[in-house]
């Protein structure tokens, strides 16, 4: 069973970068045919996906936080990375990492077959 834990701090000061890494075990993220997405909720509102990388190290992004991301990976550690720069306040929320089944890019719903992390609070203030 795949298994997917985010890590972090919990405290990013404004216009800094926020770094996440999210290690993932019980699965290779080099597959085939898998995307491994960040996707965040801030308070009182929905998910909201930021972007995914998939089996090959192709990234993709939102649109409205393209500018403002990256996404990378260490398979030596089976790892992938997020990270957003010039955070502000907007950007509070909890950070999840997920995987969805073969060839399918979880955004921003959770369906079976995915896998998500329990997800870890980031709160962007000074």
């Amino acid at each position: 069973q795949v298994q997917l834990q985010e890590s972090g701090p919990g405290l990013v000061k404004p216009s800094q970068t926020l770094s996440l890494t999210c290690t993932v075990s019980g699965g290779s993220i080099t597959s085939n045919y898998y995307y491994w997405s960040w996707i965040r909720q801030p308070p009182g509102k929905g998910l909201e996906w930021i972007g995914a990388i998939g089996s090959g190290g192709t990234t993709y992004y939102s649109p409205s936080l393209k500018s403002r991301t990256s996404i990378s990976r260490d398979t030596s550690k089976n790892q992938f990375t997020l990270q957003l720069r010039f955070v502000n306040t907007e950007d509070t929320a909890v950070y999840y990492c997920a995987r969805g089944g073969p060839r399918e890019m979880v955004k921003a719903t959770r369906a079976p077959g995915h896998y998500w992390g329990q997800g870890t609070q980031v709160t962007v203030s000074s």
